[in-house]
């Protein structure tokens, strides 16, 4: 399959081919099959952070102990890794650098 350029943004969880889209966080190559999983780990995750959203209103459960948090989580991680890989060498760089694929590399 064809590879194209892709433009992330972590925080808003959008994709996009078009780099002056929305502000974008890294620079990736993928084929069509690799955007449709990345998207349903955005799509999971943003499911993820709402259940950890009505969770926090529940005083007595502690961070720690909470599942909705472990799931948005381990979701950032597969994030991470698959941007890692589909990435360009900045790309791979800053996440490398900034220690955001210590956990998963061991």
């Amino acid at each position: 399959m064809e590879r194209k350029t892709y433009y992330i943004s972590l925080a808003e969880g959008s994709i996009s081919q078009v780099s002056t889209a929305t502000p974008w966080d890294y620079q990736i190559q993928a084929n069509d099959e690799e955007i449709t999983q990345l998207r349903e780990i955005f799509d999971q995750n943003y499911s993820s952070d709402w259940q950890g959203f009505w969770r926090a209103h529940i005083p007595f459960v502690q961070y720690h102990y909470d599942r909705e948090n472990d799931a948005y989580d381990n979701g950032l991680q597969h994030a991470f890794k698959m941007i890692y890989e589909l990435g360009d060498d900045e790309t791979k760089a800053h996440i490398k650098n900034q220690g955001l694929m210590d956990d998963l590399m061991e």
